[in-house]
């Protein structure tokens, strides 16, 4: 069992303390910054951005002097997610000074961190670099050695920190803090974790270590839990495990986080086991604090010491917003801005880098309900890497198909939250903005089968609609944009008059379901037993979101190099890029029928495009985003499609 003690003595103030003694603690927490540390858009190169670690650290300030006695956490996810973070991970980028979102850490001063799946995103190695730079304990349970059989990082850490009581009397207490990371991260980051880690469940492993803590003398226990707030059993393979994790005996307060949602927050109210209004998961305290520093969760426990030893009698949570409702955004630290300046303009010098130009905008405002020309360009980037790698063996034969989701698409990042490139320059941030995260090329073989399954899954992300009726839900808030993969060199209709194959989990919801239609490649029909070579990445070739892994045997590229760095070499190989898409899918028509797409209000630029739909805009929502009624009374794909080997 690997446990490290932080300790921070102060002088104990002479005084008499009362029989049974009550002092207030908060604990602060931050989550899944995902690298978004200073308020700036590396994407479009503005520095507006009402959100960022730099924000949250002046609301950290704050809360700090509120209190007597305050400790602070990070869930995880810190390491990834923007151009500052990712680029300087990468050696061959020539950035050679810390990490920045350790050196922020650091100069913020945090008690405690634990682990996201996304720390794991650039392998244990470059990791473990990072944490060396650490100046505050880390913890994580339940991922394990696969050839020693211990954790790989502390089980918990115990914090012995002198804490004031209301009298002001000084009393020594032992807060003992157990990380914990969704068991998916071992299928999510394959290969950079396979026969490396085993990752165990959530509640599984707290129900082992929450005792062990308290027989080490912890007076207090706090789950650092990675994981978001959802019903269903408790099992191993739980991803999103908060709720069944405050059931575990002897837990005082769950920090969650991973699903970058708000808690407390009305969006949950209607799970059992959860209070809203008083901000308990099953009776016990919890807190979440969105994403991209977003939000500062705010934990207030007032403990009362008995004869058994100290107890939680009250607490009030609360998510502080960055941005108030009436606009004002907390100002960013100056000295933490400072801290992280040569950092900054290290990646802005390197996203500026060109690549190519564009003769046409490029935007992901209709990314899930068209052929979509951003989507496309990854997947021939794909394509063309995978054929590479298999030139001259017998997969070389085989029909070539690409994969990718689009990663922009509003949901929780907000109506900002897409791609939207204008015509001219192609500069290695726009490919950093098209492909977001580290995942790597995988080429498989698949069957006709498998791929229908693929599609069917990616066709669940959308509501069932009727027949002939007008402005029906067309998207399933439910479901993120990334799980809706558009496939290359194949056309394809959906239709959604039938109900979703699969839940949005991916368990078989309605087996005879069919809403994929008019399977074909080169206008041909799919059959079962067809077979296929397709490009993918890592994270869905492994079984992310709600696909199913593919065969070990059947697949025959396992890349080393990220999907974004594949993308950016095809952009500055090739001509200009266009607007010009190849068809491959279509909603099937029905007459009569319309749905409502939200997007981004920056889809009003384009007022041709709407045209080109026959779409109305019907004005904003109150969070920002466009409302479009999208008729769906036009007709199939009939075009050709050429197979994707051969480039734009």
């Amino acid at each position: 069992m690997a446990v490290h003690s932080a300790e921070r003595p102060d002088k104990s103030p002479q005084c008499k303390p009362a029989s049974y003694p009550r002092l207030k603690l908060r604990l602060l927490e931050t989550t899944d910054i995902h690298g978004h540390l200073l308020p700036f858009n590396y994407y479009t190169n503005k520095g507006d951005q009402p959100t960022g670690l730099a924000r949250v650290a002046t609301l950290i300030g704050q809360a700090r002097r509120e209190v007597k006695n305050c400790l602070l956490f990070d869930n995880g996810d810190f390491l990834q997610g923007t151009p500052l973070t990712d680029l300087t991970m990468q050696k061959t980028n020539g950035w050679t000074g810390p990490h920045p979102v350790i050196r922020a850490m650091n100069q913020i001063g945090y008690d405690c961190v634990g682990i996201g799946n996304h720390e794991f995103n650039f392998g244990l190695p470059a990791l473990n670099d990072a944490l060396d730079q650490a100046e505050f304990p880390v913890t994580c349970a339940n991922v394990i050695d696969c050839t020693t059989g211990a954790p790989i990082f502390a089980t918990f850490q115990m914090l012995t920190r002198q804490m004031q009581d209301e009298t002001g009397c000084a009393h020594d207490l032992r807060i003992a803090v157990i990380g914990l990371v969704p068991p998916q991260v071992a299928v999510w980051d394959r290969t950079q974790l396979h026969d490396l880690v085993d990752v165990h469940g959530i509640t599984e492993t707290a129900r082992r270590v929450v005792p062990m803590a308290r027989t080490a003398g912890a007076d207090l226990v706090i789950a650092l839990a990675h994981t978001g707030i959802a019903s269903g059993p408790d099992c191993p393979e739980q991803e999103n495990a908060a709720l069944a994790l405050a059931s575990v005996p002897g837990l005082d307060a769950v920090l969650a986080g991973h699903s970058h949602q708000v808690f407390p927050s009305p969006m949950h109210a209607d799970l059992p086991g959860v209070d809203a209004k008083a901000g308990t998961l099953n009776d016990t305290p919890a807190i979440m604090a969105g994403f991209a520093g977003s939000h500062l969760g705010v934990l207030d426990l007032t403990l009362s010491q008995g004869p058994s030893g100290w107890h939680v009698t009250a607490h009030r949570a609360e998510a502080r917003p960055v941005k108030t409702k009436d606009g004002h955004c907390a100002p960013p630290d100056p000295a933490l801005t400072e801290a992280l300046d040569k950092a900054h303009q290290h990646t802005l010098a390197l996203i500026e880098t060109p690549l190519n130009r564009a003769t046409a905008p490029l935007h992901s405002y209709l990314a899930t309900i068209r052929t979509d020309p951003t989507l496309q360009l990854v997947n021939r980037a794909q394509a063309r890497a995978l054929a590479e790698a298999v030139q001259g063996t017998p997969d070389a034969q085989l029909p070539l198909l690409s994969a990718t989701a689009p990663f922009k698409t509003g949901g929780r990042g907000g109506p900002q939250h897409y791609t939207d490139m204008p015509e001219g320059p192609v500069r290695l941030r726009n490919a950093a903005d098209l492909y977001g995260f580290p995942n790597t090329l995988v080429g498989a073989r698949i069957t006709g089968a498998r791929l229908r399954d693929w599609l069917e899954r990616a066709a669940s992300c959308f509501h069932t609609l009727v027949p002939g009726q007008q402005d029906q839900p067309l998207w399933d808030a439910r479901q993120p944009g990334h799980a809706f993969d558009m496939i290359d060199g194949i056309t394809y209709q959906i239709d959604l008059s039938q109900p979703p194959r699969y839940a949005g989990d991916g368990r078989l919801a309605n087996p005879h379901a069919t809403r994929v239609q008019e399977l074909r490649h080169n206008a041909r029909p799919v059959l079962e037993e067809d077979r296929f070579l397709i490009a993918t990445n890592s994270y869905r070739a492994f079984g992310g979101g709600p696909y199913m892994a593919l065969p070990d045997d059947d697949i025959v590229v396992k890349g080393a190099t990220p999907v974004r760095d594949i993308l950016a070499s095809y952009i500055r190989d090739h001509g200009p890029i266009s607007d010009h898409i190849t068809p491959v899918w279509t909603f099937t028509a029905w007459p009569g029928t319309s749905a409502i797409h939200f997007t981004g209000p920056g889809l009003r630029a384009y007022p041709q495009t709407i045209a080109d739909l026959g779409a109305e805009d019907l004005g904003d929502t109150p969070e920002g985003f466009m409302r479009l009624r999208l008729p769906l009374d036009t007709g199939p794909i009939t075009a050709p499609l050429a197979n994707p080997r051969q480039d734009p």
